[in-house]
């Protein structure tokens, strides 16, 4: 049995440190109390440590983008080999040319590719681009959507459902009023309504925006096409977030892994390799609008310190180099299939109400007994009860805080046995 250490001094020395000079003395990323009861000392593998000297099997992964695992010695190599040539230029450099090549040969609707560091910035740029090109000024995102912190991401976004569709509802202080005006919200996996929506809007629309995998919403069947054909219809550019599907679902992304292929892709995690990188990639008749020599008063500017920095490109040419290996999402799918299974028969051996929901490489568990479709349905979910079962599992040495499990390659035999482990014990403790 795993035995957790009790929070040591240093550590409560450090959260003290955090509480003085951050807001809410953390990131942001994470609720207050978790990030002052946990502070990370480093990550190897699959493990990521603590201050208190715990190890834990790590599915948060950094959000993601660690999908080899933590200080992957490819990556750790190239990043220190590049260090030795130089940080950062604020100009074009091999490196970056030679990552662009690789995304836009591996990503279906890839033509051209320009490079941010965030993935905020990567589909706030999206949207920015669609409206260049269309010269209209709405956007028609999903209820519940995730496209980072930027005032169009952040209508809808965690909702309380007062609202009727499509009208938003901004979901942080700090945002222009006006900026409802340009916003309208669908439901996910709901394409009568969505179009309804796009048909009576459809002259005001510059582009549609969705997470392929909503969150640990899988589309239902048939979805993604019909959105594809029903922007292709109405001549309006379709976006799809792929921050994180991006070379996790498959080396294509969403785009391979579901076969549709939108106009425009916003790109991050993965394709940085652990460092802050993000890509804006679509058709080039979109993409020259950020080059000044073609557009003229339609002309992008979009400039920015660490753009196509070589140390995130070196480390995401070494993470995709070991992605492209065959053998790579088999094992991912591999795993996950297995984990999804036996959590799911963890709750059912103990008759608790749950759905797993998700892709196989990322995925979550919501404490209810209605499926899963949309955000009203996830909001459906005890939360209370999933609090509760990540404390359970993190007692048990797993990390998996909020609401996503992400597979990597790092997990091995005993990993996946530990975890399947602490499901079952976590489970048989839920109604305690």
């Amino acid at each position: 049995m795993y035995k957790r250490n009790p929070q040591s001094t240093h550590e409560k020395h450090v959260a003290d440190i955090a509480n003085k000079y951050m807001p809410a003395g953390n990131l942001g990323n994470m609720s207050s109390e978790f990030e002052q009861g946990f502070i990370v000392s480093h990550g190897k593998g699959s493990k990521i440590y603590d201050l208190s000297g715990n190890e834990y099997i790590d599915y948060l992964i950094g959000s993601g983008p660690m999908v080899l695992g933590h200080a992957n010695q490819a990556v750790v190599e190239a990043v220190q080999n590049q260090m030795e040539k130089g940080s950062t230029f604020f100009l074009n450099n091999e490196s970056i040319i030679e990552l662009a090549e690789e995304i836009c040969s591996a990503v279906p609707n890839a033509e051209m590719i320009r490079f941010t560091t965030s993935g905020t910035d990567a589909t706030f740029q999206c949207l920015r681009v669609a409206r260049a090109y269309t010269g209209k000024d709405k956007i028609l995102k999903f209820e519940g959507g995730y496209h980072g912190s930027h005032d169009y991401a952040m209508m809808s976004q965690i909702p309380s459902l007062n609202k009727e569709f499509p009208e938003p509802e901004p979901n942080s202080a700090g945002i222009p009023k006006v900026i409802a005006e340009t916003v309208l919200i669908a439901p996910y996996n709901d394409i009568e309504t969505t179009e309804s929506i796009i048909r009576k809007e459809r002259n005001n629309i510059a582009a549609v925006i969705v997470e392929p995998v909503q969150r640990i919403i899988s589309p239902t069947e048939g979805f993604l096409k019909q959105l594809r054909d029903l922007t292709t219809k109405y001549d309006i550019p379709l976006i799809f977030d792929e921050v994180v599907t991006g070379f996790r679902l498959s080396y294509g992304g969403a785009q391979e892994y579901f076969d549709v292929i939108p106009d425009l892709a916003s790109y991050g995690k993965i394709i940085g390799g652990g460092f802050p990188l993000a890509a804006v990639v679509g058709k080039k008749e979109i993409m020259e609008h950020y080059d000044a020599m073609l557009q003229g008063n339609s002309y992008i500017p979009q400039t920015g310190t660490l753009n196509g920095n070589p140390i995130a490109a070196v480390a995401g040419l070494a993470t995709l180099k070991q992605l492209k290996n065959p053998e790579a999402y088999r094992k991912l799918h591999e795993t996950g299939t297995i984990l999804k299974k036996a959590l799911a028969e963890s709750m059912q051996q103990y008759e608790i109400d749950a759905q797993i929901t998700g892709d196989n490489t990322v995925f979550d568990i919501v404490f209810t007994n209605s499926e899963i479709r949309n955000y009203r349905d996830l909001k459906k979910g005890n939360v209370d009860l999933l609090n509760k079962f990540n404390k359970l599992m993190l007692d048990q040495g797993i990390l998996k805080p909020g609401n996503k499990l992400y597979m990597s390659l790092a997990l091995s035999d005993e990993d996946i046995e530990k975890t399947i482990n602490a499901f079952s014990y976590s489970a048989s403790k839920l109604r305690d």
